[in-house]
């Protein structure tokens, strides 16, 4: 094929290979795709041709899969609009250096097909998990998430738990693999066995739901319809409270149950100890105990409140930094426990070299020019009697064996979130991820946004309810049961990274044997 061919082909395909990820979830053109970058690699004149076919193949993937990220830029007045989509693709030409690395070293193992399909399902499980914290980490949409079934149907991505996301992306790339060898099979069964094979494997466990499996604590999961243009708008403080609060009422008074509430939840600063300015633009100036009162008072006795805030570092008298943080009240608006977010934003809760990027008019996406801090990871809170809680924030849910405390596993992941900068593609995008979670971990998460979209999923991944984008409103249940540990619980990414090594092995074996 010739150069310029081959690029825009490889260019083409990462376009195309991101429709497999929700909403459109168009998993066939993803496998095509896949199967469009080996035969592209496998035809490589040399492992620099290799590499940067899979680059150009990164950069077209991850500018469609994160072109989401554009839209928040319509919410930052300091920079442009049209800055949004050269961020996309700025991003894109770095994350596209891990399809490359993928793409070049398998190239070295490509003595037949079958070595290159191994050994490219290896090195993509390497490369995502390396995405996952080089430079801090981004991870968003990694492959395994085109199995990830209708949302009461997990699909193929039931098996996570023993193989964990990574490995589970190997297996997308495995499945591509039958469709590349299908295009030159004969005889003609054989073509056909490795057509549908791939098809059989991701459709046929879409018919499979698994039953409900309700627990003991009740809940009240609340989605107040805060329109993101209307979040940080002093005036409208008392508006979206009163909104929450009314959707936060229990069903029978003196009930113990739990009201989970999302990211940004509660625009007063709970704590004391702050300057006066820092409480001014509040809906209790200068009162942090009437708030928590009020607080109390809306959820009622018996109750417990998670809700999304903002704490302050405060040294020497002077705010210095801030912490996106869930706090849990009681009815009585007593401070029970509290977490902070630990894996930040780059851009959006902190601007990386401040010093040097603020004079260029950069700023964060967030609004304010305080920058959170990180905390010191996930938690498991002992909120007895409502339960041993973990608690992930927003993105946080994204990073595969990072949402669960070493050795104190929780009953069950609240994610409160604010998906309102996400654009049209990013809540469903989230969506899916935090199911991948659920079923690697066997642990239900309960997910509470700001403006959609929220719900609750079982341990085996299952949405259990939800509330669309743009709506008020509540869900009602007991929290699903969690699973018992799964072996990806157990021993985290470790199991993924040994699965790829077993399959660079056997792209070795098969390379040796094709040498004989």
């Amino acid at each position: 094929m010739p150069l310029r061919r081959a690029y825009l082909t490889a260019l083409a395909a990462g376009l195309v290979s991101a429709a497999g990820f929700a909403p459109l979830s168009l998993w066939p053109l993803t496998l095509a795709a896949l199967a469009a970058l080996l035969h592209l690699i496998a035809t490589a004149p040399d492992w620099k041709r290799a590499g940067w076919l899979g680059w150009l193949f990164g950069v077209g993937h991850f500018t469609f899969g994160n072109g989401w990220i554009a839209t928040a830029f319509t919410y930052q007045a300091e920079m442009p609009q049209w800055l949004g989509w050269i961020a996309v693709v700025l991003l894109a030409l770095y994350l596209a250096v891990y399809p490359a690395l993928a793409g070049l070293g398998a190239w070295f193992l490509r003595g037949r097909p079958s070595s290159l399909i191994l050994a490219i399902a290896g090195l993509w499980t390497v490369t995502e998990w390396l995405r996952s914290w080089v430079f801090t980490g981004f991870v968003w949409n990694p492959l395994a998430m085109v199995a990830v079934g209708p949302w009461e149907r997990p699909g193929l991505a039931l098996a996570a738990p023993w193989l964990g996301t990574y490995a589970l992306s190997a297996l997308v790339v495995l499945l591509a693999g039958c469709w590349w060898l299908a295009a030159t099979a004969r005889p003609l069964w054989r073509k056909i066995a490795l057509t549908a094979a791939p098809v059989a494997a991701i459709a046929l466990p879409q018919l499979y739901a698994p039953a409900a499996q309700p627990g003991r604590m009740p809940f009240t999961l609340v989605q107040p319809n805060i329109p993101q243009d209307e979040l940080t708008d002093p005036t409208k403080y008392e508006a979206q409270f009163r909104r929450a609060a009314r959707l936060s009422a229990p069903l029978r008074p003196g009930e113990r149950r739990l009201v989970l509430w999302p990211e940004s939840g509660v625009p007063d600063y709970l704590r004391p100890g702050y300057p006066q300015a820092a409480y001014d633009e509040t809906t209790f100036a200068g009162d942090p105990k009437a708030a928590r009162v009020r607080l109390g008072q809306v959820v009622g006795p018996g109750s417990l409140l998670l809700t999304g805030n903002v704490d302050l570092v405060v040294r020497g008298g002077r705010v210095t930094a801030a912490d996106n943080a869930v706090t849990a009240l009681d009815g009585e608006g007593r401070i029970r426990a509290g977490y902070v977010k630990a894996h930040l934003v780059p851009y959006g809760e902190y601007l990386p070299m401040r010093s040097l990027l603020e004079p260029l008019g950069l700023s964060r996406l967030v609004a304010g020019t305080l920058d959170f801090r990180s905390g010191p990871g996930p938690q498991t809170l002992n909120l007895e009697p409502w339960g041993r809680i973990g608690i992930q924030i927003c993105y946080e849910i994204i990073f595969s064996g990072e949402v669960v405390e070493d050795g104190n596993r929780p009953e069950f992941i609240f994610n409160p979130s604010n998906d309102g900068w996400f654009g049209a593609f990013g809540p469903p995008q989230h969506l899916a991820q935090a199911r991948l979670r659920a079923i690697e971990e066997g642990l239900p998460v309960l997910r509470a946004t700001t403006n959609g979209i929220s719900a609750v999923i079982d341990a085996n991944g299952a949405v259990r309810g939800h509330i669309g984008e743009d709506v008020a409103a509540r869900i009602d249940g007991r929290v699903p049961r969690a699973h018992a540990p799964t072996p990806f619980s157990r021993v985290g990414n470790w199991l993924p990274l040994g699965w790829a090594f077993l399959l660079l092995i056997l792209a070795a074996v098969a390379l040796r044997r094709a040498r004989r």
